[in-house]
């Protein structure tokens, strides 16, 4: 057999790509197109069981706008918030070294020798990463918090892409409407085939197969539709 020319010790980086695990735009866009498309589908519905096409489609894009903004404002202000208890820990964790050098070494010896190294290793491997305090900040903060400083999300990437998917999601049920089909069975038709794509999208970027992602996200959606529409028809006929 022909022996490999491939070079040895060379990482794999010609297809290992990772997708976004660091909870920016990914998890907020999937977040809000999910959202999105079930809120305002189940609003619809709601509102479809005691109202008029009129009232649907008022109340379908108060609930796209008053939707999109929260979500916007509540992923910033959750993405902000966690990238600044980041930053208070790390200035927790400068203070520690600067107050305590030799107990933040021997911490990290302990660490080191966790996952597998010999004290001889793992002594040389600390003095070598604390001759800079920035990078031995930052391996300090990694391996106790399971953070790395330097890779914090965006708080206004996430709150666009909430606010962009959300509004996409929350639209496609009120399409029907906004074209003059003045059907409460065209809306929810839409509000299906949308939950099935997201889910099927979602399911792409987590490995899972499709149809599961799919049949998941519209039964999911199903269940809060129809508990919606139970309660509209219920109010209807009380009031």
């Amino acid at each position: 057999m022909p022996k490999s020319t491939a070079p040895t010790g060379v990482p794999h980086t010609a297809t290992h790509r990772h997708s976004d695990v660091s909870g920016g735009w990914l998890r907020a866009a999937t977040f809000g197109a999910m959202d999105g498309l079930v809120s305002n589908t189940a609003l619809i519905a709601g509102v479809a069981a005691a109202a008029s096409a009129h009232t649907v489609v008022i109340s379908g894009v108060a609930g796209l706008l008053a939707g999109a903004f929260s979500m916007a404002l509540g992923e910033y202000t959750s993405v902000a918030t966690a990238n600044e208890q980041i930053d208070s820990e790390v200035r927790v964790e400068r203070r520690a070294f600067r107050k305590h050098p030799q107990a933040e070494k021997a911490e990290l010896v302990g660490m080191l020798m966790d996952m597998g190294m010999t004290r001889e290793t793992a002594t040389t491997a600390t003095e070598e990463v604390h001759e800079d305090e920035n990078r031995a900040l930052n391996f300090h903060i990694v391996q106790e918090l399971g953070v790395d400083p330097r890779e914090k999300p965006s708080p206004w990437v996430a709150a666009g892409s909430s606010f962009t998917m959300f509004a996409i999601g929350a639209i496609i049920p009120l399409v029907p409407y906004l074209l003059g089909f003045e059907s409460l069975w065209a809306g929810l038709l839409c509000g299906g085939v949308g939950l099935l794509v997201a889910g099927g999208v979602a399911a792409r970027f987590t490995m899972r197969p499709v149809w599961f992602g799919s049949l998941r996200q519209l039964a999911f959606g199903a269940i809060a539709i129809a508990a919606t529409y139970l309660v509209g028809s219920m109010v209807d006929t009380v009031l």
